[in-house]
């Protein structure tokens, strides 16, 4: 056993007593003076199934009439009056280790994919740490190739940068995550699956993520059918993991699918507690925690590697100006759209590119590449104001030139943002061939103009 393991053992067991149960709430008496919010406790259940005793991890999550309420991480048959309540110490800690590359894990930590135990790392990591302080970070740069086309030219995005994928369900935010899993040259993947569909996991896994993918990427786990406790610390612990490997001189590509399922297990969190519904619904610790969480992300101390975030926003109704969507725009350093109206015309990854922004790329391009990129933008937006227009016949070739040349290019323009979902394409290619699509020679070169 090591030094670490023996310090941590508890030299007196501290217990309470259920004392009222309401719904998934728990009410605890007698400890509540030695407890905090966060704080970490066992519940044993005072009637058993047979002779066996139920066990149930649970967290505090507020206090009420010198009681504490306690959410328990499992289900609670077998709990009632009576019930022992012993506090942990130590409780909200992992111990991340290189050896966890290739494996799938819960949001205790533990493995759920049959390869056998989990090895444990030495050093503690706290699932809620603080980020770096903003002082003693490296600014953000240095382009990472991404592998997809639509975002390494029009999208691109540095070591340390945090972005959001905002899309409604089914428009393919699954398939745009694994071929940056697959294609990106991060040195580490940390992927937190949040709220997923259990069906859904194996099948990202073999079909989307491959063999390739998951060599060096740990998958963080919590499907829709867990506890809201469960779904929120799947998102610490993605963090926890991807900190670990930042310290370690790494560039990780840290990639959450979503922020929204965890604020919604925040929410529910927050509501068996009787905080106020406020937004939507949403609980001010929502707001509160979001940019705890995602702050997280970017880049190290000077000697350390980054974390490059990529978090997708489920949006509902396809309203990305939803109160989530909203907050996290606000948090992160530029988003990425995917239309469904792109996605029903067959083109993926249906990225928006007029309504997508990088906040870092003017700074991490050069004179040229900024220059090659805008003469695009301008070629879609152009098409795009007019398309009504173009699609019912009112528009007669010759009436303007910039629309005849929108016109023009727009279909190569078109295949060139379409991407299947087993290529690969670098920062350099993608250059090349979009000006070799728009016809401009010797580009890197001379400005374009």
């Amino acid at each position: 056993m090591q030094l670490e393991e023996i310090n941590n053992i508890q030299e007196v067991t501290v217990t309470g007593v259920v004392v009222a149960v309401l719904g998934m709430l728990i009410e605890c008496s007698g400890i509540e003076r030695l407890l905090s919010v966060g704080s970490r406790c066992t519940i044993i259940g005072a009637r058993g199934f047979g002779t066996s005793q139920q066990i149930i991890p649970a967290e505090v999550v507020g206090f009420r009439d010198n009681r504490a309420l306690l959410m328990p991480f499992g289900s609670i048959e077998g709990i009632g009056p009576g019930a022992k309540v012993v506090l942990e110490e130590n409780a909200n800690v992992c111990y991340p280790d290189e050896r966890w590359l290739g494996r799938v894990i819960n949001a205790m930590g533990e493995p759920v994919d049959g390869k056998g135990p989990l090895p444990r790392g030495t050093k503690a990591y706290q699932l809620r740490a603080e980020p770096p302080p903003p002082h003693d970070r490296v600014r953000v740069r240095g382009k990472l190739n991404m592998g997809v086309r639509s975002m390494n030219t029009f999208l691109t995005c540095c070591r340390g940068q945090r972005m959001g994928i905002f899309a409604g369900s089914g428009v393919g935010k699954s398939i745009l995550m694994s071929m940056l899993a697959r294609n990106s040259q991060a040195d580490v993947n940390v992927i937190g699956l949040i709220g997923e569909r259990s069906r859904e996991l194996q099948e990202f896994i073999e079909d989307d993520l491959g063999e390739e993918g998951l060599k060096r990427s740990v998958i963080i786990v919590a499907t829709s059918s867990e506890f809201a406790l469960l779904r929120r610390q799947s998102a610490y612990l993605t963090m926890s993991v991807s900190e670990y490997f930042r310290d370690n001189g790494k560039n990780v590509l840290c990639l959450m699918d979503s922020v929204t399922r965890f604020a919604m297990a925040q929410r529910e969190i927050g509501l068996s507690a009787g905080e106020p519904p406020t937004s939507k619904g949403y609980t001010p610790t929502v707001f509160a925690e979001l940019p705890k969480l995602l702050e997280r992300a970017g880049p190290g101390k000077a000697g350390q590697g980054s974390i490059t975030g990529l978090f997708t926003v489920l949006v509902e109704g396809d309203d990305t100006n939803e109160p989530v969507s909203d907050t996290v725009r606000g948090i992160l350093d530029g988003h990425i759209i995917l239309d469904r109206s792109i996605a029903q015309r067959g083109r993926f990854p249906a990225v928006n590119i007029l309504k997508s922004v990088s906040r870092t790329m003017p700074d991490c391009n050069n004179e040229q590449e900024n220059a090659l990129v805008l003469v695009a933008r301008r070629l879609l937006s152009t098409y795009e104001d007019m398309a009504e227009m173009i699609r019912l016949g009112a528009y007669r070739k010759g009436s303007d030139p910039a629309v005849d040349q929108a016109i023009q290019y727009y279909p190569a323009l078109e295949d060139f943002l379409r991407q299947r979902k087993d290529e690969k394409t670098t920062l350099d290619e993608g250059y090349d061939q979009l000006a070799k699509l728009l016809g401009i020679a010797n580009w890197r070169e001379t400005k374009t103009t």
